[in-house]
């Protein structure tokens, strides 16, 4: 049997904690390649092993998804009384107690397919604002049938592809994000492949193209994406010369086809794909791609969601959007490990991450392009270049990561003309930490009026002290960043519920050898620890 990863099991575990608190429908947020298939999987059987006069549906949106999540299961629980409702699977296992489906095959028939106690959406971002829409009207349909209905969502990235935050705003289907996984972490922790950037010397220019229903509009776009094809595919050939699996996100069938053509006019195989093509034509040259028959596929909208190739080192962006979710999805396509890859090169010929930022701080856009809050907009720049290497890093950086350049605390960042010709693919810290050896620490019970219980831990640094507190008891964020916290220093699952039992069970605790600390105001934060050898290794 499959075992859950620690940020797994924290993820079904925030959302019991969040249900049992009297929460409604709540997201999970777990980054491209960290394990949504396994993570449903497993809830969908503990919730029956609990539950079992419950009937679990599972919607998504194609047919490579319906499949993966259904064999994760079968993997795991060989006997699952589990179905398929898809016309592109050959499917309709209507009664089964876990239903997986096609939303085009059911958004007319929840009558057929429901009841369902629980709903499970994957890639949740999909669900759009507009109620009239097909998830709309299965969602509303069903719990019609059953008003108690909870509704759990699974997502690369809480932001609609089309539109703002899932969680936030009228008609929200969602009403909290419950547990977030947090990509750097999974990164350090081996989970995920690093993201590394090189110049995009060429770059698509948006100025003059206009904005429809939240995004740039296609033709005007790819217009614009032809005028750039040879000068970007020259420096995506010669930058991808050591990478085995290259995908180019186009702005247009033509453009893809011609990104393509120029890709094997310079002895590289590569071939499009799009949503237009016949399915044995597009799952022939997606096996090809993935026996590396084929070096490159170039795509538009069909290879940024669901798809699953782990060898995949090298991502070209040149389709520019103001869509968060779309960017982080297709940029999450190199985030999934294999054997013998080091890392993923990003190559940004769209300007996507000035304008989003880096894809593990994202900063979302709303229907308009405008940043949420104000954060971040069409015009926002969100990175600064190198003077000395010419890579791109988060505006708050005074150090480059390749060169080590360190900038002046009086330099600002200039908003140039032309878009970055290198993306801070990760964040970078603002100040150099200062990593300090740990010689105890200590555990004792915090209490503040009106609010639950929580532990305060001490490490002690020489004559420095640096605390941090841990608030099991409470609900949402707090909780999560504790049990993550007790799954960092080596503590056993199940997590603690209170106070009490995390202190009563301190013992199977590793303190760290080291930690790293920089000045936050008056105060510090721990952003970084080093434990023995012993116990990292595990």
């Amino acid at each position: 049997m499959l075992e859950l990863r620690p940020y797994q099991r924290a993820s079904i575990d925030a959302l019991y904690d969040y249900w049992q608190g009297g929460g409604g429908n709540g997201l999970l947020v777990l980054p491209t390649g960290a394990g949504k298939s396994l993570v449903l999987a497993s809830l969908c059987k503990e919730v029956l092993a609990d539950y079992p006069q419950f009937r679990i549906g599972v919607v998504t949106h194609s047919r490579e998804l319906i499949v993966q999540n259904f064999g994760e299961i079968m993997k795991i629980w060989p006997s699952a009384p589990a179905g398929i409702y898809s016309a592109g699977v050959g499917r309709r296992d209507a009664r089964a107690k876990v239903l997986f489906c096609g939303v085009q095959s059911v958004h007319a028939k929840a009558n057929v397919v429901g009841p369902f106690d629980l709903l499970i959406v994957d890639e949740a971002h999909l669900i759009p604002r507009n109620s009239a829409t097909m998830y709309g009207r299965f969602i509303r349909d069903l719990l019609e049938l059953q008003p108690d209905m909870r509704i759990v969502g699974l997502t690369a990235t809480p932001y609609r592809l089309d539109s703002g935050r899932l969680d936030e705003g009228e008609g929200a289907m969602f009403d909290d994000v419950v547990y977030e996984a947090n990509v750097v972490d999974l990164i350090e922790a081996g989970y995920l492949s690093p993201l590394v950037s090189r110049a995009g010397a060429s770059q698509i220019d948006t100025s003059k193209v206009h904005t429809r229903a939240g995004d740039f509009v296609q033709s005007e776009l790819e217009a614009e994406a032809m005028k750039v094809v040879r000068e970007a595919v020259g420096e995506l050939v010669a930058l991808g010369g050591d990478r085995r699996a290259w995908l180019a996100f186009c702005s247009g069938v033509t453009h893809a086809e011609a990104v393509a053509a120029e890709i094997r006019a310079h002895g590289v195989e590569a071939q499009s794909v799009d949503g237009s093509m016949d399915k044995a034509t597009r799952d022939r040259l997606i096996t090809d791609f993935r026996q590396g028959r084929i070096r490159c596929l170039t795509s538009v909208n069909v290879l940024s969601i669901g798809f699953n190739v782990p060898h995949v080192d090298l991502v070209a962006l040149m389709r520019p959007t103001k869509s968060t979710g779309l960017y982080v999805q297709q940029v999450g396509r190199g985030f999934r490990t294999a054997p013998g890859k080091e890392n993923a090169l990003i190559l940004d010929y769209a300007g996507v991450v000035r304008r989003h930022g880096p894809v593990d701080a994202v900063q979302g856009s709303d229907s308009g392009g405008r940043g949420v809050g104000g954060k971040a907009g069409a015009d926002t720049v969100l990175a600064k270049e190198c003077p000395e290497c010419k890579t791109l890093a988060a505006l708050n950086a005074r150090q480059c990561k390749i060169c080590d350049h360190v900038w002046p605390f009086e330099e600002k960042p200039k908003h140039e003309a032309r878009a970055d010709a290198e993306v801070p693919i990760l964040t970078t810290e603002k100040v150099p930490p200062k990593m300090l050896p740990v010689v105890e620490w200590e555990f004792r019970r915090y209490q503040k009026s009106g609010s639950p219980d929580s532990v305060r831990v001490t490490f002690f640094a020489g004559v420095q002290s640096f605390p941090e507190w841990l608030a099991f008891e409470w609900a949402g964020r707090g909780r999560q960043h504790a049990c993550e916290w007790w799954m960092m220093h080596g503590g056993a699952t199940p997590f603690p519920k209170t106070t009490d039992e995390a202190l009563e069970r301190q013992g199977e605790l590793t303190m760290p050898t080291t930690i790293s600390v920089r000045p936050n105001g008056k105060y510090f934060d721990i952003i970084g620890r080093a434990f023995p050898k012993a116990e990292a290794a595990e």
